[in-house]
């Protein structure tokens, strides 16, 4: 290893760089550009992968919806067109007969009403639910807590509503919980009051009260207007779509090819084409920015060869006055390092400042497309060694030429 702090050495490298400097210069850009892309294009998959958990926020992504429509076939004596509703027996026939892939289900009823505090009112939707719904889209509470099964039980006259309905509802400054608001003309006690996500929310601005205050207060009797059903983790989501709606439709006597009957949203089927989608980018990335390394690797031998080319009376004059093939073999291999080494640092520090750049200009706020676009560090670590080790091997390939050279060839060569 005696030769790496060699003074010698460094200055013949140093000699060989500067007697090239626009070749230097173009090899070592081919480099950096590889290192480069693979940084940025891998910061960016993961600042759209941040973005896209982001959307979804505390949502429980394998989750299916369920609403009734209208018929368009006739069956069992029942007229094309017929409407129906799901029932709270629905929920009872699908819990029992789905136990092990459904580990969430939230049957749910909603309208549109008046909501009054003293003088102040504003329309709002106001939902019936149960409070395994805070486990399928978590509420981000300010003040005071969700339902809870007692309110269930007691059929409760309480309200958990949005932070913007408090502020057109309230005076400023004024400690919500414990008031009292007017739905329908019935006082409910406000208990909760939640920031609507900045994600994905199906219900935006709305009063939660208990699923049996809102049965009994707007006399839905046993109608659900739709259900929220999760997955357990490994099931077949799609599959399970399938097999409820089934189900259903042989409750309600519904034709099993009837396709308007239901209306269903797949969550987790979307979120499968997304999460493929941001799987083949990777792939992509990985593969682009490898090419482009080995590319550039390859770029680097050429050069070597050019030079050793170039060198070779120069070679054949070392090697009379004593120089051996292995230290011969050891400058040109330590060339090669020197300059993938150097390209890899400036592609990595390149790249890093355009992930700034990239947060900086589409990371922030609200909005933000891209978040935290950042580059984990083995991965930084394993592509600069894979650049290292590469740049090692293509030099050996000058560096054999340049010893099996004679040196009386060598130095008759003009």
């Amino acid at each position: 290893m005696k030769f790496l702090f060699d003074s010698d050495t460094w200055q013949e490298i140093y000699g060989s760089i500067r007697k090239n400097k626009m070749r230097t210069a173009i090899t070592i850009v081919g480099v950096l550009w590889g290192i480069f892309l693979l940084v940025v294009l891998l910061g960016a998959a993961r600042g759209m992968e941040n973005g896209f958990n982001k959307l979804f926020g505390n949502f429980a992504t394998n989750s299916v919806f369920v609403w009734t429509q209208s018929t368009d076939t006739p069956f069992k004596g029942f007229q094309e067109g017929r409407r129906f509703s799901l029932t709270m027996n629905d929920i009872d026939v699908l819990k029992s007969e789905y136990s092990d892939e459904i580990k969430l289900l939230a049957p749910r009823n909603q309208t549109n009403n008046l909501i009054i505090k003293d003088f102040k009112s504003g329309n709002f939707q106001v939902s019936g639910d149960y409070p395994i719904l805070d486990q399928i889209q978590k509420k981000q509470l300010l003040y005071g807590r969700f339902l809870n099964g007692n309110d269930i039980l007691t059929t409760a006259k309480v309200a958990v509503i949005s932070e913007d309905m408090y502020k057109q509802l309230f005076d400023k400054d004024e400690f919500p919980i414990g008031q009292y608001i007017k739905i329908n003309a019935i006082g409910y006690q406000v208990i909760g009051v939640y920031k609507p996500s900045n994600t994905i929310d199906f219900d935006g601005d709305c009063a939660y009260i208990p699923f049996t205050t809102f049965k009994k207060v707007y006399n839905t009797a046993n109608k659900v207007d739709w259900m929220m059903i999760t997955a357990n983790e490994g099931t077949n989501i799609e599959q399970m779509e399938k097999d409820v709606l089934l189900t259903l439709k042989g409750l309600h006597k519904v034709h099993p090819e009837d396709e308007r009957a239901f209306g269903s949203v797949n969550l987790g089927k979307e979120i499968g084409k997304i999460t493929g989608f941001l799987t083949g980018m990777q792939f992509l990335t990985w593969f682009v920015g490898i090419a482009t390394l080995v590319a550039g690797v390859f770029a680097i031998g050429n050069i070597l060869l050019i030079t050793v080319k170039e060198r070779t009376k120069e070679i054949g004059i070392r090697r009379a006055l004593g120089a051996t093939p292995k230290s011969i073999r050891q400058q040109i291999i330590l060339e090669s390092v020197f300059l993938t080494t150097i390209a890899g640092m400036l592609g990595i520090v390149f790249g890093a400042f355009v992930l700034f750049l990239i947060d900086l200009a589409f990371g922030q706020g609200e909005d933000a497309a891209l978040i935290n676009p950042t580059v984990n560090i083995p991965i930084i670590l394993v592509a600069f060694v894979t650049l290292i080790v590469l740049g090692t091997l293509i030099g050996l390939i000058p560096a054999h030429i340049a010893t099996v050279v004679k040196p009386i060839e060598a130095l008759r060569e003009e």
